[in-house]
């Protein structure tokens, strides 16, 4: 009997059959999973998936908490977004911030030292820095006009703010808006870096040769963007003392 249960053990080692049920889960093991066609999706082009277009009113956020148009694609270049208003729009858009514009106007004419001020201050969401900003530039404004007959020094202390503005809502330079409108300015510049010295100087000669619009234009895109740093209530804390406990012995 020993040797006809050996016998049977080693026939059944040597079955084929046997060899083929170890060898088939194995290979299927190897296999790699294939997606089902309802979970496959086609790859997309680059031109289907699209760019963003940042800005506007109403979108997502930036790294700095700072709306943008639509969310990026990931490993795509954040789109550049146009300014909210134009240069010479003095008196803005007939929308919720009109009466804020036509304010901004009237300051860009009247007091520029005071709509700088606001501007630095709302940019840099930092309350009590008004006064500072707006007595430096009215200093310069003062000398400027008293010594040259126009406001010539101001806009060598206030053309900084354009170029932070721009930088921190991803807004289009003046030679990216030339290039995308007319192709002019494309040629001559080679990479990123000499491309935002080119802007930077673009946001020099704004401020120097259109100074007050350029304040204006700059009041209006913050106003739209970001809300007055004083407005930014911050949430108090109200620590409640526990009530009193009493020690009481049970029955």
């Amino acid at each position: 009997m020993a040797i006809n249960n050996r016998e049977s053990n080693v026939q059944e080692e040597s079955n084929p059959l046997l060899s083929q049920q170890f060898e088939e889960p194995q290979k299927d093991a190897e296999k790699p999973a294939k997606a089902s066609p309802e979970t496959q999706s086609p790859e997309k082009s680059q031109a289907e998936m699209g760019h963003v277009n940042g800005g506007g009113n109403g979108c997502g956020w930036t790294a700095d908490g700072l709306p943008l148009g639509h969310g990026s694609v990931m490993g795509e270049p954040m789109g550049r977004a146009q300014w909210d208003s134009g240069l010479l729009a003095c008196l803005g858009r007939n929308d919720d911030f009109c009466s804020s514009d036509l304010e901004v106007c009237l300051l860009g004419s009247v007091a520029p030292c005071v709509l700088y001020g606001s501007n630095v201050e709302r940019l840099g969401s930092t309350p009590g820095t008004f006064a500072n900003h707006c007595l430096s530039y009215y200093g310069l404004y003062l000398i400027g006009n008293t010594f040259f007959g126009w406001n010539c020094l101001a806009p060598w202390f206030s053309y900084p703010s354009r170029t932070a503005i721009r930088r921190k809502f991803n807004l289009e330079g003046s030679c990216e808006a030339l290039h995308r409108s007319c192709g002019c300015c494309g040629s001559f510049v080679e990479d990123e870096v000499q491309q935002e010295q080119c802007e930077t100087a673009c946001d020099f000669a704004t401020h120097v040769f259109c100074h007050a619009c350029a304040l204006c234009q700059e009041g209006r895109e913050i106003r739209r963007r970001m809300l007055h740093p004083g407005f930014n209530a911050q949430p108090v804390l109200v620590m409640i003392p526990p009530g009193e406990q009493a020690m009481g012995r049970g029955a």
